[in-house]
């Protein structure tokens, strides 16, 4: 694939890159490695002061950054914006809970002192997907970089400026020069980036694919892998939700992204007792969206990221109609002009025994399920493969508790969306991958949790 950015607006090529010859690797792989000797010997404070630098930068340059974005992989610009001030607040995060988290913890023992100390791996590389192509980012480089790691970035490919961006950010911060470094390179090249014992362990958020790939390369060398993959997520709406709050939050919760979004609520599940009005409410709010140009002000849905994006999801959207499935609204590409557009699509009545009904779809489409009661609703949340998160909706506190403990996922929300937040855990289970990111949790995947026994 080239290294290249393409306007999914336009189709038009903007810039392309070379990939990295093979010196040029090395002489990142040696700095990185170099780097990391001094740099795991500066101190919190020094850490967190470049960290709130980076910080002030993102928000000061949020807006030209937000375009960037934009430009490169075609989501509106007020939610590149808020992408970015996203990332802001994760380096304020750490910068402020960093120290605590990595603090030395005493445990009494039959020892004189005895403790946990908690000390940085060394070079981490972090494979990293378009789709937040800042947030992806900067929420493996906070606290990896806090805990006194020296991060590699090979990014996608069709988002190389905001890759390249993120580097200088950071180097303008004040970090020493070799602790973040972006490698433009193509994806099979990360496997045997894998075999050089310079690199200690490494992170995926991606396809499935993706994350077969690394950790089978990561597990050859006995490397530590930390994996966020896809999703299925359900949507759980039973007889005692709020509804008008629930289907105004499953639209946002769908088509977040432009759809594409792991965490997004892509299978809604909704009791047969409140359905009809349920769909009737969502299919209004479907129809006020606007389709166009993610630059300006009042556009909800922007194009797709690649062109290839678009046939792989018209093609999904195929089967399930072939598979049964009916099509309330929406339901094939937009022809006029030259980007990536699919409007927002429902679909109906998909057979449940058809595979298509456990897929994930990487795009504005919302696949519509009726069950008649709490049971059919666990039971059919569970039959996917993945196990990121799920959104449940009641006002029942009885249902709220069986949902918490019997859905399987890396994260139950309950009356709210699916999100991440700097201070809570976030991954996933089954084929959505393992590790955690974010909070004490995330911080702890890239350190060397040490026990020490001194009599």
């Amino acid at each position: 694939m080239a290294i290249a950015t393409i306007n999914p607006t336009t189709g038009e090529t903007l810039k392309v890159f070379l990939p990295l010859k093979d010196e040029e690797i090395e002489a990142k792989l040696h700095l990185a490695s170099q780097t990391f000797q001094h740099y795991r010997h500066t101190n919190f404070v020094e850490r967190s002061h470049w960290l709130l630098e980076t910080a002030n930068i993102l928000e000061r340059e949020k807006t030209d950054l937000g375009k960037l974005i934009t430009l490169e992989m075609g989501k509106t610009l007020k939610s590149a914006i808020a992408e970015v001030e996203k990332c802001a607040l994760v380096c304020r995060y750490y910068a402020e809970h960093g120290p605590n988290f990595l603090a030395d913890v005493s445990i009494s023992t039959d020892a004189s002192r005895s403790l946990v100390k908690y000390q940085p791996l060394g070079v981490i590389l972090a494979v990293m997907p378009w789709n937040f192509p800042f947030w992806q980012v900067f929420r493996f480089a906070a606290p990896a970089l806090m805990a006194g790691n020296v991060g590699l970035l090979k990014h996608a490919s069709n988002v190389p400026q905001c890759a390249l961006s993120i580097e200088e950010i950071i180097n303008r911060a004040g970090f020493p020069q070799g602790v973040f470094q972006t490698l433009l390179i193509p994806a099979t090249q990360v496997a045997d980036l894998m075999g050089d014992n310079r690199i200690k362990a490494a992170t995926l958020t991606g396809s499935e694919p993706a994350g077969v790939s690394l950790a089978v390369a990561s597990g050859k060398h006995i490397k530590k892998t930390v994996l966020e993959l896809g999703g299925s997520d359900p949507f759980i709406v039973l007889e005692s939700a709020d509804l008008e709050l629930a289907v105004s939050t499953a639209v946002t919760a769908r088509l977040i992204n432009n759809g594409q979004s792991c965490i997004a609520a892509k299978r809604l599940i909704v009791a047969e007792a409140i359905a009809d009005r349920f769909e009737e409410m969502l299919l209004a709010k479907f129809a006020t969206l606007k389709i166009g140009d993610p630059l300006a002000d009042d556009t909800d849905i922007g194009p797709l990221a690649t062109s290839k994006i678009l046939a792989d999801l018209d093609n999904q959207v195929q089967i399930a109609i072939a598979s049964g499935g009916k099509i309330l609204t929406g339901g094939y590409p937009i022809k006029e002009g030259h980007g990536n557009f699919y409007p927002p699509t429902i679909i109906v009545d998909i057979p449940l025994d058809h595979p298509i009904a456990q897929e994930e779809f990487f795009g504005p489409v919302a696949l519509l399920f009726r069950v008649p009661d709490l049971d059919a609703a666990i039971k059919l949340a569970n039959d996917t493969p993945f196990g990121l998160g799920a959104s449940a909706w009641t006002n029942n506190l009885q249902e709220q508790e069986r949902l918490i403990t019997e859905i399987e996922a890396g994260a139950v929300f309950i009356n709210g969306m699916v999100k991440s937040d700097p201070r809570l855990p976030f991954g996933g289970i089954k084929r959505s991958g393992y590790g955690r990111e974010l909070s004490t949790q995330g911080m702890h995947e890239f350190v060397n949790i040490k026990t020490v026994w001194v009599k």
